[in-house]
Order: C-alpha cells, then structure tokens, then sequence
C-alpha cells in the first residue's frame, strides 16, 4: 500500500511543493548565518582627540572645514552601538582624512550575521528597545553599502557632497526584514 501512496500525482505534487517551500525559506532567512560569523579587521584612522573640532548642535557637521585643515585625521563625531534586533555592541565614528575625504569607521563591532545587512547614516533618533527597531527607513539615510562583516573593524567611504548635517545616527540595517539589528547615536567630537 505505502508504493502505491508514492506512485499517486498528487502525492508528487505535495512532495514538490514541500521541497520548494523549503528552499524559498532557507534562502529567504539563511539560517545558517545565525551560527556563523564574517570577521573583518581593516586599518582604522588613528584619530588624536586633541584636534577634535568643537561641538555642533546637531551632530558631527564636517561639511564647515576649518581654514586649515589638520595634518592627520579628524574625528567629527562617535557613538556606542545599542541593540535592536539582534545583540549589538561597537563604536561608530565619522572621520575625516587628511586629504578632506570622510568615512564611518566601525570599531570593534559585534553582532550577528543575517541576510542582505547594509550600512547606513540616517536622520532618526537612536531609541532602545523594540520602538527603535523600524525607523531608520522613516526619514533620509545614505547607503554605505553591505556590511563587510558582523564582527571587527572596518571602514566605509562616505561618497563626496554628501551632507552630514541632520544625519545623527549609523544603524547595521536589515533590508530583507526592514529592521535595524544596532543602532548609534553619532554626538560630535570635542
């Protein structure tokens, strides 16, 4: 009896369906990346906090360069990450180079990998908890690009023009899912 269950059409069909089910779920969620970590440890500025410019109201503002601009590194603004969605610890901060570029610099990051992660600068305020899990799309952000790995240090380039004034906070965002997995509030050096 039970060959005669396997030989039925619609036995076939259920079967084919279960099997693509699955795999749309596992490559929709990639669970595997729950367990598994990508390191990254690229070269970070070497900022000295006593050529830090003054603070601004609203946040690291590097677009007003000082007349002559330092012969080092800069650091325009920093914050610690707090967890959102996944546990969630590092520091963020804008820099800006010698030669005037700027970029974020994740120090020491550690959270968990997931599916189609990006990094992005955005206007929103860091809250805690569940409340600050889905804001970073409400209001203005630039994409950094994916995130090069869930754990160490690395830098992003932020691209030329782009103006910094009103963007407060970096989050490690979740496309897929639209969640912030972490969160920074970026306060201005000084």
């Amino acid at each position: 009896m039970p060959m005669r269950l396997l030989r039925a059409p619609l036995t076939w069909v259920a079967v084919t369906v279960l099997a693509l089910g699955a795999a749309v779920a596992l490559y929709w969620f990639q669970p595997w990346k729950l367990v598994t970590d990508t390191e990254v440890h690229e070269e970070l500025a070497a900022v000295p906090s006593a050529t830090t410019p003054a603070p601004s109201p609203s946040g690291p503002s590097p677009s007003a360069a000082p007349a002559s601009t330092p012969a080092g590194p800069v650091l325009l603004g920093s914050g610690e990450f707090v967890s959102h969605e996944h546990d969630t610890r590092g520091t963020a901060r804008i820099v800006r180079t010698a030669d005037g570029r700027h970029r974020l610099e994740l120090v020491g990051l550690d959270t968990s990998n997931g599916p189609d992660l990006q990094v992005w600068l955005t206007d929103q305020p860091v809250r805690t908890g569940p409340s600050g899990w889905h804001v970073f799309d409400d209001g203005r952000h630039v994409a950094l690009g994916p995130l090069k790995g869930n754990r160490g240090d690395q830098a992003y380039p932020i691209p030329a023009g782009t103006d910094l004034a009103g963007l407060t906070s970096v989050s490690i965002w979740c496309e897929r899912f639209a969640v912030s997995f972490g969160a920074a509030a970026l306060a201005a050096a000084g």
